[in-house]
């Protein structure tokens, strides 16, 4: 999985994760890992680039969810960016997608942490 951190002006660091394959059963729990640490270590701000992830099942949406709630907790932003048009269908049928904020592309969503979080600072 990449993993790449930006620095707002304000000081705040924004992680973006870019995992691989698939986010399922098998994987899911080492991906929830990775946002735990992400966010004890960098901060509560995160974008989770879903380019190169081709199938989501209920255990991805779920760390996907306890990511997000973690990011709230610590007053952070948790965004999803690119979702590849094959698990795109999973964040429609459960309706995640109007649960999650989900940006087509990376730099939307780098803009919006950017831009929006630093006026609420």
């Amino acid at each position: 999985m990449k993993q790449e951190t930006l620095t707002a002006q304000d000081g705040r660091i924004i992680t973006i994760l870019r995992p691989e394959g698939r986010l399922d059963i098998t994987t899911a729990w080492q991906f929830r890992l990775k946002l735990q640490d992400c966010m004890s270590t960098t901060g509560p701000h995160v974008i989770v680039n879903l380019e190169h992830i081709n199938f989501i099942d209920s255990s991805g949406l779920t760390s996907l969810v306890a990511g997000m709630r973690d990011a709230d907790k610590a007053h952070g932003s948790f965004r999803i960016c690119s979702v590849h048009p094959e698990a795109k269908l999973v964040f429609e049928v459960t309706m995640m997608d109007s649960v999650f904020e989900i940006f087509d592309s990376e730099e939307e969503a780098v803009n919006k942490s950017l831009g929006d979080d630093l006026a609420k600072a």
